[in-house]
């Protein structure tokens, strides 16, 4: 349960990554639910609209938005070029890295699931005045969540990715928090909260193994990226919407001690096709989840208190435990009312 909650705080932040706008000031927006966000025609979205898929909704199975992360790479690549934690991403081979910090085992293949989830809306302004820079700010990252408590760290602080959560996640092309002229690197603590600790208590009473913690920690790098450093015609297929790209707003969550294996907010921002006064952004989030998720939901079922409020289901909205409309609301509800709040400060500011 505590699992399922931190895979919707973690979601949550990416969406609400570029803006933090009280309710108030956002209420205009609502989410239309659609089957492919990307594919909606920019020209016909109206500016009070935010176009979402996720492929969840009432009555969809708990698991029915994770796909296999080898299915994922092989039937959509681009998206597996641009939201995977890096372009040649692979599932890790655990248990034979070199000066690795986990017990000798025999080597095995992590298996993940990807969450994907996609948003379209347009800004009314220009391409010119916005400047995403500005979003790579602690001040900023801060407002977001009061929940989720935020440090600046530096690249010294990165971990050296020999553990079990940390194999795999090393970019091949330079250090994490290195190399990026407009960029941030966090730490960020999330302490569960509502209903969760309760059912915390509860599991850990009733396993042998391991104690389930309160709380997840995580590391991740926040960039702005001009046009001269982006593959045009790559971004223009992954969002098919033909317009320049003017810019990129990205965040990669490179490390995490539980749950998940990465993920990845990255918002692309364009020309309007026809109105040269107005922005599309098409925005997606990625997480990488560990197929151990899954197997422990397998492992609550054989206990009858916990039967319904297995991971999968509290992560999908469907347990309950979800409460409110924040990050105990479960990953859909809650990426959708964050991804309100992202554009309500889009437009404002």
């Amino acid at each position: 349960m505590r699992r399922a909650a931190v895979v919707a705080a973690i979601a949550g932040a990416w969406l609400a990554a570029p803006c933090a706008h009280a309710i108030a000031q956002t209420a205009e927006f609502r989410i239309d639910n659609v089957s492919a966000a990307r594919k909606v025609d920019a020209a016909r979205i109206t500016p009070s609209a935010i176009e979402f898929s996720d492929h969840t909704g009432p009555g969809t199975s708990s698991e029915a938005a994770l796909v296999p992360f080898d299915d994922w790479a092989s039937r959509q690549p681009v998206e597996k070029k641009f939201l995977a934690l890096f372009a040649n991403y692979a599932e890790p081979v655990i248990g034979s890295e070199a000066g690795s910090a986990e017990p000798a085992q025999k080597p095995y293949t992590e298996k993940l699931y990807m969450y994907v989830a996609q948003a379209r809306c347009v800004l009314g302004k220009a391409p010119s005045a916005i400047d995403l820079s500005r979003y790579v700010a602690l001040p900023f990252l801060q407002k977001i969540d009061p929940a989720i408590k935020h440090t600046l760290i530096s690249a010294a602080d990165v971990p050296a990715f020999k553990d079990k959560a940390g194999i795999g996640n090393d970019n091949p092309e330079r250090k994490w928090c290195t190399s990026l002229a407009k960029s941030i690197c966090i730490g960020s603590t999330y302490k569960l909260e509502g209903k969760i600790p309760i059912g915390i208590a509860l599991v850990n009473k009733l396993r042998d193994s391991k104690k389930v913690a309160d709380h997840i920690d995580f590391q991740s790098e926040l960039a702005a990226l001009p046009p001269a450093d982006l593959d045009q015609n790559g971004l223009q297929e992954l969002t098919a919407l033909n317009t320049p790209i003017v810019g990129v707003l990205e965040q990669s969550i490179f490390y995490v001690n539980q749950i998940m294996k990465f993920g990845k907010f990255f918002a692309v921002f364009q020309a309007h096709p026809s109105d040269p006064d107005k922005t599309v952004v098409t925005a997606f989030m990625s997480l990488a989840i560990k197929a151990s998720v899954l197997d422990e939901k397998r492992e609550f079922e054989k206990v009858p208190v916990v039967r319904n409020r297995v991971p999968a289901q509290l992560r999908m909205g469907q347990s309950s435990f979800n409460s409110g409309e924040s990050i105990s609301a479960g990953l859909p509800k809650y990426a959708r009312n964050e991804i309100r709040t992202v554009a309500g400060l889009l437009q404002a500011n």
